[in-house]
């Protein structure tokens, strides 16, 4: 629910400054329709980018550490 609210009120604040910053009218609103529907994706789809990157470092520092362990157990395993 805080995301939802958070992407509409990061889009209508893209409208807004958008907005005021440009004097224009008219044929300009369209343009700020699709400035505000990236927005709102953008905002919205980050944070699981972000998580799936974070996963995938995670899982190959477990697996690089899983294969340190077993290389030393092999190791190990051959001197004794």
């Amino acid at each position: 629910m805080q995301r939802t609210i958070g992407v509409i009120l990061g889009a209508l604040v893209t409208y807004l400054l958008l907005l005021v910053l440009d004097a224009t009218s008219g044929d300009a609103t369209p343009k700020y329709g699709t400035a505000v529907v990236i927005g709102a994706l953008v905002s919205c789809l980050w944070p699981w980018i972000i998580g799936f990157i974070l996963v995938r470092r995670a899982k190959a520092r477990r697996d690089q550490k899983i294969s340190e362990e077993v290389d030393k157990q092999v190791a190990a395993s051959k001197k004794g």
